[in-house]
């Protein structure tokens, strides 16, 4: 909070105070701006130490150990209290994927997505979880404080107990009913009925209409609002869930639920959608609520689709029906997941003829509504993680076929393969491939070696496997701060470009045996555009599909002519 100078009341203001109803335990504990004017308060009690900013107004609320920004307005608030020395949510410990604590994440205000994957999901590495813990414990240590603060130009109105929050510049909290122990950054609101406490908002979140949160972390332009409940949680850029239930959840950038039926619960999400009914269960009544799951990048759910933890699905998976066998197809992205009778039946690489999956991928990035843009976000269609997959998925499913040419189906990780899926999925695997490679050749930039090997997606961020552990090895070793590791992933993605060429050039290189020359580079280009011209065909027929007559029943409802049910249909579905 910006720094002012103050000074102590004059007797004359103390009186001019009192008139208007205020009044205070200590009016020597008051301590206000330069230009303050008694006009600027009305009807408060004052209690403990108190400053006034310059251009504050207060009125019909009780405040105690606060300081108020300048241009600060606090109306008509029960309590605006510090009733002891606080942290305000930094430090606190959310038990997010594993609701059993083994994956707590220590919050504080400079957390970003990157870092707390990290913190999460690399358990196999405690010294480096034990760094990530030191920041947060520093930082928590940093802004301790027996006073609260109100930014500048925030305003306060018809809420009831605002306990211990730390509030930034140009904060919006209208009505809320309790806030506690908490961190809200600027320009984040808070609206009616919420109830949070043990928790941080980041710059322009949202959180509103009946809200309950606690122990979470809420990034940069999440909303989270209408009575949804939140507990052990953190929820990072653009995400948007309402209504329903979320728990033990690591929920990376975009993940969105609507639904007042649906459950999030012990699994780590992005750029996730959960239709109505969502569900997964985490124990099975033997050693407690100890389960995880892992839904990859781009993963949907269908309405009432259920999993039971421990599973985990590759990368833009779509999972329909109830699958209770602990699945694990991480190796096989792009694909459908369903029920048969009880069985979990997967297609590989089947949301490459999705129309679905296409539009995910275009509508994310114009729906970033991001400013501060505090952690690295990558939504390139083509990129190396999903064509290494690709590649590697094309590969398992020709050994499979190889091991038995005439099976009448494949099982694979408790999931069930048909053998005319599997023929699909290899083409289709194929397909996406070598258009990836095609487009990250086809690029302007210079590779960079260093983009060859493995790549991962960390918190929303494309990176290559070499990259992460060299920031993993400077954090242990002491040589990065927090803000230094949030730079240090900022220029990672400004090299993404150069990188994934880098990872293109290396796998062209593999597949001729020897470095490409400039026309064996055109050719893998030419090829690549030909095998995205395929994949666009398909989502396009897809589409076609979804705009059909059968897709058109209940338009022009009142009229008989087929011609008008089309336009009517046109008309509203935007084709």
């Amino acid at each position: 909070m910006k720094e002012f100078v103050t000074r102590n009341l004059t007797a004359d203001e103390c009186a001019a105070l009192e008139r208007t109803g205020s009044r205070a335990e200590d009016w020597s504990k008051v301590r206000v701006a330069t230009d303050f004017n008694p006009s600027q308060v009305s009807a408060c009690r004052f209690e403990g130490c108190v400053e006034i900013g310059s251009g504050a107004v207060l009125a019909d609320s009780r405040i105690a150990n606060y300081r108020i920004g300048e241009r600060a307005e606090v109306r008509s608030v029960v309590a605006l209290e510090c009733r002891h020395a606080s942290s305000f949510g930094c430090g606190v410990e959310v038990a997010a994927v594993n609701e059993n604590g083994g994956r707590a994440v220590t919050i504080f205000d400079e957390l970003t997505a990157q870092i707390a994957y990290m913190s999460a999901m690399y358990r196999h590495r405690p010294q480096l979880v034990q760094r990530i813990t030191e920041w947060a414990t520093k930082r928590a240590e940093q802004v301790r404080s027996e006073l609260g603060c109100v930014g500048c130009e925030s305003r306060i109105v018809g809420a009831k107990f605002i306990r211990e929050v730390r509030i930034g510049e140009r904060v919006t909290i209208e009505g809320a009913s309790m806030v506690e122990n908490a961190t809200l950054l600027d320009e984040c609101y808070v609206g009616v009925d919420v109830k949070m406490r043990d928790t941080i908002a980041v710059e322009h979140s949202h959180i509103d209409t009946g809200a309950t949160l606690e122990r979470c972390f809420v990034g940069e332009r999440v909303v989270l609002a209408d009575s949804i409940s939140a507990v052990d949680s953190l929820f990072f850029a653009n995400s948007h869930c309402e209504r329903g239930e979320c728990c033990s959840i690591f929920a990376g950038p975009y993940t969105v639920s609507h639904h007042k039926s649906s459950l999030l619960i012990a699994g780590i999400f992005s750029f996730f959608n959960g239709g109505s009914g969502t569900n997964q269960s985490n124990h099975l009544f033997k050693s407690g609520a100890v389960h995880q799951a892992v839904h990859r990048r781009g993963c949907r759910f269908g309405s009432n689709a259920y999993v039971m933890a421990p599973a985990a699905e590759g990368a833009f998976t779509t999972v329909i029906g109830r699958h209770t066998h602990h699945h694990d197809t991480s190796a096989l992205p792009l694909s459908y997941l369903i029920e048969e009778g009880g069985t979990s039946t997967l297609l590989p690489g089947f949301a490459l003829r999705n129309y679905g999956t296409l539009r995910d991928v275009q509508k994310w990035p114009q729906r970033d509504r991001r400013t501060v843009r505090r952690e690295p976000i990558s939504f390139d269609e083509y990129n190396p993680m999903l064509a290494s997959q690709t590649y590697r998925a094309a590969e398992l499913l020709r050994q499979m076929k190889a091991s038995d040419p005439e099976a009448n189906r494949y099982s694979y990780n408790n999931c069930l393969i048909k053998p005319s899926m599997l023929d699909s999925g290899i083409k289709l695997y194929s397909l996406y491939a070598e258009a990836a490679v095609g487009a990250m050749l086809d690029s302007a930039v210079e590779p960079i070696a260093s983009g060859v090997g493995a790549w991962v997606d960390c918190g929303g961020q494309y990176l290559p496997q070499i990259v992460v552990e060299r920031i993993i090895n400077a954090i242990e070793e002491g040589r990065l701060s927090a803000e230094k590791c949030a730079e240090a992933f900022a220029e990672q993605h400004s090299r993404y470009a150069s990188l994934a060429r880098g990872w293109a050039e290396d796998m062209l290189h593999r597949q001729l045996g020897h470095a490409p020359s400039d026309e064996e580079r055109k050719q893998a280009i030419a090829r690549g555009k030909e095998a995205h011209a395929t994949l666009r065909r398909y989502a396009e027929a897809d589409c076609e599909a979804d705009c059909s007559g059968l897709m058109q029943v209940g338009y022009g409802t009142d009229s008989d002519s087929t011609d008008d049910c089309a336009s009517d249909f046109r008309t509203v579905r935007g084709v």
